[in-house]
């Protein structure tokens, strides 16, 4: 793993020098993702910068990396897992080899297919390759957006990196994006390809970008995660998916360092583990969980470890503990993420760097195999379907009854189209919430502006297949993977997920909606592949997440410092603070549980003091320093 900045010039460098030191700091903003190495290249035109994390110590692993008689320059972040089979197709083809590295098969197969080269990885990745004859850069991100890719246009010049503050760093000129602030109150998440910073983009996943010199960056999507049903037995659906798991898993373990498993409670990880286990009887797990009754699944992950046979290491997260990371957590996630449980995540790293540097984890399960309840909901609002004439006044009439009301949820969800009621797995503020707090509301620029076009689609699915198609392009990418990546990267711990993977993908991707959701479960077909494999006391466990108790902690813990962040923070040009302060003191009186939206609230105005307020946005090393720190 590692991280990677660099710089295009459309105009031959003047000044060799001024670009070294801008690539140098915008490499330490990133030292967490490779503080094993770094490296170096620069011509006329481009200087690249790679910050490296050993995993496979192959001789030859340095970056950049040259090929063809330094014609090609890559650096990448990621792992190729069919990287051994693609090497000996191409040397059959005539193409040599100097290193035994992954990253000389991506320039390899790019010398060979160009282009289509990303159509021939399977693992995950964000990579560069630098051509010097041809003066052009070409990049890709890998089909679900498991590694990150950012890049800003400033002038004449082109800058990418991994994480986007290696470019917030260096630009002198920063234009804050509401329309993207808009879009994360409703998401949690900052929606791909946005960010918080109008200069700064994210490459969507599954395309390429094609830069040449002197012209403007073109965009290719080479991937599409799309469903396409076969009929076929559930037997046989079982079985492929068991098939498709197991060689997976085996694939995701090839290296040279220890690796261990994240371990919940839930089917997903202990899957993930039962069949790891297999291949490393030592296998190493890590699970944490909370004090707090209801709200910690040690316990079952405890238990599945010792059936399974593995060591658990385990920690217990203190509502102090939890505080005192905050600020780092959040100046590691790039833009704010608001998911209460990528903070358990951020702990899951920090306590499993201490025994494996690569870790492999459950997500993605639920996505692609139909996990999580709402799925159900089109099932249960069929009888809405013949009151069609009568539904324009059923939803006024919903409108009307008071919050809470016994009701009123079911009519606005039955008399509300699809499109317009599902925007994905979480949904923290409506256009109506939005317009109460924010101070310049744009109604341009409705949550329809990122849905929509994937509702458009889409448009041929069934519903259940439409809302797994919305979290897979909204919800995966931008909170979940977005999560696991900088959660884990902070710490210096690559992780791993077996689950998304081009091939478990393609035959989860044939699976009928009425079998994903089958017999009044979730995952049905996954559950029926995986009964022999996991043990009993998981298989059919409900569902319980990774839910972190900050209902109650923002009532007792947690409610002075919440009050804190909101009266200091700087935000009073966006947003009415006395609107959130007033929920924090209903949330505090039990009048309803606001702690979701507080959370989401918290988590931005974190990230504007770390991005925004302060004068100078602490790298790496001094991040990790003196963010750590009890909150003000």
């Amino acid at each position: 793993m590692c991280g990677f900045a660099g710089v295009v010039c459309d105009r031959a460098k003047q000044d060799n020098a001024s670009y070294d030191q801008t690539i140098k700091t915008m490499t330490k903003m990133v030292v967490h993702r490779g503080p094993d190495d770094d490296g170096y290249f620069k011509d006329n035109f481009v200087t690249m910068g790679f910050r490296r994390l050993s995993i496979i110590d192959l001789a030859g692993g340095h970056q950049p990396l040259a090929y063809d008689h330094e014609r090609y320059w890559l650096t990448f972040n990621g792992e190729i897992y069919n990287y051994v089979e693609l090497r000996e197709s191409l040397e059959k083809d005539g193409y040599t080899f100097k290193t035994n590295s992954d990253s000389e098969v991506i320039l390899g197969a790019y010398a060979k297919y160009g282009q289509d080269a990303p159509k021939y990885l399977r693992g995950m990745f964000a990579f560069v390759i630098w051509d010097c004859q041809e003066r052009t850069l070409f990049a890709a991100r890998d089909q679900f957006g498991i590694k990150p890719f950012y890049y800003a246009i400033v002038a004449d010049q082109f800058y990418y990196a991994s994480e986007s503050k290696s470019i917030y760093k260096i630009l002198t000129d920063r234009t804050f994006n509401q329309d993207a602030l808009q879009d994360y109150m409703t998401f949690q998440f900052v929606p791909e390809t946005e960010t918080l910073t109008k200069e700064i983009h994210q490459l969507a996943p599954g395309t390429t970008l094609t830069k040449q010199v002197g012209h403007a960056p073109v965009f290719n999507r080479y991937a599409h995660r799309e469903f396409h049903p076969v009929q076929r037995s559930e037997q046989a659906y079982a079985q492929r998916v068991k098939d498709a798991l197991i060689d997976s898993v085996k694939i995701h373990m090839r290296s040279d360092v220890p690796v261990g498993a994240f371990l919940s409670g839930g089917i997903d990880s202990s899957i993930v583990v039962a069949i790891a286990k297999n291949f490393n009887p030592n296998l190493k797990t890590i699970s944490v969980g909370f004090e707090r009754d209801g709200y910690s699944e040690l316990d079952v992950a405890q238990e599945t470890a010792a059936k399974l046979g593995v060591a658990n290491h385990s920690m217990v997260i203190t509502p102090e503990a939890f505080m005192q990371v905050f600020p780092h957590f959040v100046w590691s996630m790039d833009d704010p993420l608001a998911d209460p449980a990528a903070v358990p995540q951020y702990f899951l790293a920090q306590e499993a760097v201490k025994h494996v540097k690569v870790a492999l984890t459950g997500e993605g399960a639920d996505e692609l195999f139909g996990g999580y309840t709402i799925y159900h909901e089109p099932y249960s609002l069929r009888p809405f379907r013949y009151t069609a004439p009568l539904n324009g006044a059923l939803n006024r009439l919903a409108r009307l009854m008071p919050e809470g009301m016994r009701g009123k949820s079911l009519l606005l969800r039955g008399t509300t189209p699809l499109a317009e009621r599902y925007v994905g797995n979480a949904f923290m503020f409506n256009e109506a919430e939005k317009r109460a707090f924010f101070k310049d509301y744009h109604t341009q620029h409705p949550f329809q502006s990122i849905t929509a076009p994937l509702y458009a689609e889409a448009r041929d699915y069934d519903p259940v297949s439409q809302m797994q198609f919305i979290d897979m392009h909204t919800w995966l990418p931008g909170d979940l993977l977005h999560n696991a990546d900088r959660t884990t990267m902070v710490h210096s711990l690559e992780l791993r997920t077996p689950f998304i993977d081009r091939e478990v993908f393609r035959v989860a991707a044939e699976i009928p909606a009425d079998l994903r959701i089958s017999h009044h479960t979730t995952k049905y077909v996954l559950r029926q592949a995986v009964a022999d494999v996991v043990p009993t006391h998981v298989l059919n466990r409900k569902k319980l997440g990774f839910p972190v108790p900050i209902r109650f902690w923002l009532k007792n813990e947690m409610y002075d410092w919440a009050r804190n962040i909101i009266t200091q923070s700087q935000t009073d040009q966006y947003l009415d603070k006395n609107y959130f302060l007033r929920l924090l003191d209903d949330h505090r009186a039990g009048k309803r549980d606001y702690s979701r939206k507080l959370w989401t609230v918290l988590t931005f105005m974190t990230w504007y003091r770390l991005y925004v307020e302060t004068s100078e946005l602490p790298d790496s090393r001094t991040a990790a320093r003196d963010l750590l720190v009890t909150p003000r």
